[in-house]
């Protein structure tokens, strides 16, 4: 088909077109019918009567000959009438729903394109095919929403965490321009921490961003759950020694090996693990546990006997930027997304990582669950 007929026939419509189409099957059907009534029936008719000892030219003959021919020509009339008014009913439905179907989806399409990711189309029941492009689109709307509520989150964010630093280094850079403060080491010291702090956040911030969003390549490989905690306790020791915490260990035997990517689940329990010991007090204990649950999942545990969670917070402990209260305020030098950045990177593994504490004063526990390899 050239370019200007498929412009011809997109200009004509879907209504149009299904009437063009039925009125063609209609008529080849007709003629079809008319060709093999007028070739096949006489001369059946015609032998069945000779058949019956009739003469060829016996009057009787000639009209019931004629009754027959008749009577079919009326029959094919009717039923090609019959056929063409049902045709028109249903192409006239189908093309209604069809085309309620199809503005649905070109208006949530616009609305959509114009920034209203939240619009959704119903499936129109028409087929799986229409059901499946009502899926397909609900599914990319969806994504699209979540895309843009995480880049106005991390705005959000952005604007939130930078304002403090940003602040206290054009405030001594106006001091040092005033006089009022000299540039010394400890000026030079607190500048240096702020840009560290901004530079953390930044590296922090990309990548949740990029784990949340699903935009993470994972390199997995079949690891005994032992290998791992013990990995992970190995690489904490020497800042647990110097906290004065204690790291133990507790692992069953015979679990199961997990796919996972080392390096991703190594920076999870790193980033547990150092949420332990800010919150654990001198003489605390952190407890790294694998066990097998009754689902067949294995779920690797962070315990500690620190400061504990109240109930309230429970839910939003692993959200960006929460604070419980001042004790877990940026003076304990986290950037505020060490644990969500935890949850993307289990999730991003097929698994779940959730908290767990009895109140102020009890602890916490950490729990990463993932499926076995």
């Amino acid at each position: 088909m050239t370019g200007d007929a498929r412009r011809g026939a997109a200009a004509w419509g879907l209504g149009a077109l299904l009437v063009g189409a039925l009125v063609v099957v209609l008529a080849t059907a007709a003629v079809t019918a008319w060709l093999v009534a007028a070739a096949v029936g006489p001369g059946l008719f015609h032998e069945h009567m000779t058949s019956a000892g009739m003469a060829d030219h016996d009057a009787a003959v000639v009209h019931a000959e004629q009754a027959f021919q008749d009577a079919g020509t009326v029959s094919l009339a009717l039923a090609l009438g019959a056929a063409a008014l049902v045709s028109a009913v249903v192409g006239v439905v189908l093309n209604r729903r069809i085309g309620r179907s199809l503005a649905t989806v070109s208006t949530a399409a616009a609305r959509v394109g114009a920034g209203a990711y939240d619009s959704r189309v119903p499936e129109p029941g028409l087929g799986t095919e229409f059901d499946d492009l009502a899926r397909s689109f609900n599914a990319m709307a969806a994504r699209l929403h979540e895309s843009d509520r995480l880049r106005a989150r991390l705005l959000a964010d952005v604007a939130h965490e930078v304002r403090t630093p940003v602040a206290t280094i054009a405030g001594y850079l106006e001091a040092i321009e005033d006089g009022v403060q000299p540039l010394d080491e400890d000026t030079l010291a607190v500048l240096r921490e702020q840009s560290a702090r901004l530079t953390r956040l930044a590296d922090d911030l990309a990548a949740v961003t990029r784990a949340e969003s699903g935009d993470l390549t994972l390199h997995r490989e079949p690891v005994a759950p032992a290998d791992l905690l013990h990995a992970a306790a190995g690489a904490v020791r020497e800042r647990a020694a110097v906290a004065d915490v204690e790291v133990g260990l507790d692992v069953t035997d015979g679990l199961p090996p997990v796919a996972v990517d080392r390096t991703r689940l190594a920076q999870v329990f790193d980033n547990l693990l150092d949420n332990a010991l800010r919150h654990t007090p001198p003489g605390g204990r952190v407890v790294l546990a694998a066990t097998h649950e009754p689902d067949g999942q294995v779920a690797l545990r962070v315990a500690d006997t620190g400061e504990g969670i109240a109930p309230e917070h429970l839910p939003h402990v692993l959200e960006r930027f929460y604070r419980v209260d001042t004790a877990r305020d940026r003076g304990h030098g986290g950037s505020g997304i060490g644990l969500a950045i935890s949850r993307a990177l289990v999730q991003a593994h097929g698994g779940t990582l959730t908290a767990a504490s009895d109140g102020p004063g009890a602890g916490a526990t950490f729990t990463v669950t993932l499926p076995p390899a």
